[in-house]
């Protein structure tokens, strides 16, 4: 499993990418600097890959998931809980293919909610 930095502002938190094609493809395309959306306890932003729906594909996320969703071409960076959430656990908007995992606590991206900048690398 492929090593990735996230950086906002002041925060570097570890991820750690899955062995799929879209997790594959997001690796290829680092470095990645975008400007991140907010939805609750959601980042999400748009990067440059292009891929459908795998067999990853679910609603069913937790805190700390790394998602890639294909009608906007970003990846989500999962948090808290969503505006649709019924509980602790996010629901993104719709199916998300899961491509990795945060490493440590994914909660301290609460302390940088509106954030002009994310940058993704290789670790």
């Amino acid at each position: 499993m492929a090593k990735i930095k996230i950086i906002i502002k002041d925060i570097v938190l570890l991820g750690e990418l899955s062995q799929t094609r879209t997790a594959q493809a997001i690796l290829d395309a680092l470095p990645i600097e975008a400007k991140p959306e907010e939805w609750g306890d959601e980042f999400y932003f748009e990067i440059p890959v292009q891929m459908q729906l795998d067999e990853t594909a679910t609603t069913r996320v937790k805190i700390g998931d790394i998602g890639y969703w294909p009608p906007g071409n970003a990846l989500a960076l999962f948090f808290g809980p969503t505006p649709i959430s019924r509980g602790i656990d996010p629901v993104p908007a719709s199916d998300v293919n899961l491509v990795g995992k945060i490493l440590g606590d994914a909660t301290v991206l609460n302390k940088v909610k509106g954030a002009v900048k994310v940058k993704l690398e290789k670790a």
